[in-house]
């Protein structure tokens, strides 16, 4: 569990610092360039994500509670939900003037719905620490951004190339989760 906690932690905290910390992105840019500082954020967010998820598998499972078989079913619906408000992040959607973070929100929708689904304590500490940490990070940025102005209507065309893009990525993370997190998503 320990490099579970390390890499929720090195996460959380680098995304964090962007807001707590703006002088260390600002000094790395002005020292090194903004590809250097994205190529480093990266790289610091991969490991991060590679420790959570060796972490994750290498943890023993124990349950904190059992999910009802039926949670399943509404995080599946909760998961698609989040993939297409993560698609609408990506480039002006409609969807953009329904949802001020679209982004944001798809990771609190991804954390709720697998915390609704999965009772046992790694998932747990893993889905509930990017809840917490979610939205403490919507409250730093509506700070930082104030008041949220919509903006302009988008063109359908890209928001249904948006929507079409999230559905394929569903599928293919839906085919792959027992590959990245070892649990398979149908059968038993």
């Amino acid at each position: 569990m320990t490099l579970l906690i390390a890499g929720i932690s090195l996460f959380i905290l680098a995304h964090l610092s962007l807001a707590l910390a703006p002088g260390i992105k600002n000094g790395v840019i002005n020292a090194a360039g903004e590809k250097t500082w994205r190529g480093i954020f990266s790289l610091v967010v991969l490991a991060a994500m590679l420790m959570i998820i060796f972490g994750w598998r290498s943890t023993p499972v124990e349950y904190a509670y059992v999910a009802p078989y039926w949670t399943k079913h509404i995080t599946m619906l909760l998961m698609l939900i989040a993939f297409i408000l993560f698609g609408a992040s990506n480039g002006k959607t409609i969807i953009q003037r329904l949802v001020r973070h679209p982004m944001m929100t798809a990771v609190l929708i991804w954390a709720a719905a697998h915390l609704l689904a999965n009772g046992e304590t790694r998932s747990v500490l893993l889905f509930g620490s990017f809840f917490v940490w979610i939205i403490i990070q919507m409250i730093f940025v509506n700070k930082r951004e104030g008041e949220w102005v919509k903006p302009e209507p988008a063109p359908m065309a890209r928001t249904l190339r948006n929507l079409i893009i999230s559905l394929v990525m569903y599928v293919v993370f839906f085919s792959l989760h027992k590959y990245i997190a070892g649990v398979s998503l149908v059968g038993g």
